[in-house]
């Protein structure tokens, strides 16, 4: 509601100013431009990664993960296990709050299926320096093939507001030799 009543009751009849019809052709141009920037980047700039998705009870992915982490258990750091499991396998990595369980040991430059999905809420998957991004959502397995090309450590980061933990919501995959 204005504060005044316009004083023609036909408003949308009057003649639209030239520098408000600029910056209206201006704004839908620039949209145009971005939806087209927005399918490049995904073809050819990598930046937002094709990955698969499946609906999954969370119990039973919890089940996995933790069949996967007692099988390839190496050891353990702050109470978190360290799994190495075979190049080629599918590993499970569970969002939860305030934690992303296990801990990955892969080969350098071998192929791995990472499945990722969350037990209670959304959280986003962040993996650093590589600059991955996905949203993790409860009731969902989402599936993306890595193959990790240099020997480091590599942090997890959650980057959806997940509660009062959020900020201490880190992960580790280690690569080696």
């Amino acid at each position: 509601m204005a504060i005044q009543p316009p004083e023609s009751r036909l408003w949308w009849k009057e003649p639209v100013a030239k520098v408000e019809l600029i910056w209206v052709i201006v704004a839908f141009l620039w949209g145009l431009v971005m939806f087209f920037m927005m399918i490049y980047w995904h073809a050819a700039g990598k930046q937002n990664i094709s990955s698969e998705a499946y609906r999954v009870d969370p119990a039973s992915y919890q089940k996995k993960a933790e069949e996967l982490a007692e099988k390839y258990k190496t050891g353990e750091r702050a109470g978190i296990p360290i799994v190495k499991p075979p190049a080629g396998s599918d590993i499970y990595l569970i969002a939860r709050l305030w934690q992303w369980w296990p801990i990955f040991e892969l080969e350098k430059g071998k192929a791995y299926r990472l499945h990722i999905s969350s037990l209670d809420w959304q959280h986003g998957f962040s993996l650093q320096p590589v600059n991955i991004n996905l949203q993790v959502h409860p009731g969902y397995d989402f599936v993306q093939t890595i193959t990790p090309k240099d020997k480091g450590e590599y942090t997890i980061v959650c980057n959806e507001y997940c509660g009062i933990g959020h900020h201490q919501m880190t992960g580790k995959i280690m690569v080696v030799d």
